[in-house]
């Protein structure tokens, strides 16, 4: 059965204002988070702060999630790598 346009939006409004509360849910716990952490205290620009969470966020996508710092593993050709924090791991955070 098709629905009407009006119906159509009505659902179309309904799964917006869920996109939203689940994007302000997320935004609490991620904040949470940021200030647990103490990035609260830190004078940083936004941009670089944005870059940091990329960071972050690509690290976890990439199936790092389960390295711990410090945590070696190695690849087909024998190189090993080191799971850390820093620059020198890719990670943009200043203390």
């Amino acid at each position: 059965m098709k629905k009407s346009s009006g119906q159509l939006r009505k659902d179309i409004a309904k799964l917006q204002e869920q996109l939203r509360q689940a994007e302000t849910r997320e935004a609490e716990r991620i904040g949470r988070l940021a200030l647990k952490a103490g990035l609260g205290e830190i004078e940083i620009d936004e941009g670089e702060l944005q870059a940091a969470f990329e960071t972050v966020a690509r690290r976890f996508r990439d199936g790092q999630r389960s390295q711990k710092p410090g945590a070696t593993t190695s690849d087909a050709k024998g190189t090993i790598a080191t799971a850390g924090s820093g620059p020198a791991s890719g990670q943009a955070f200043e203390a």
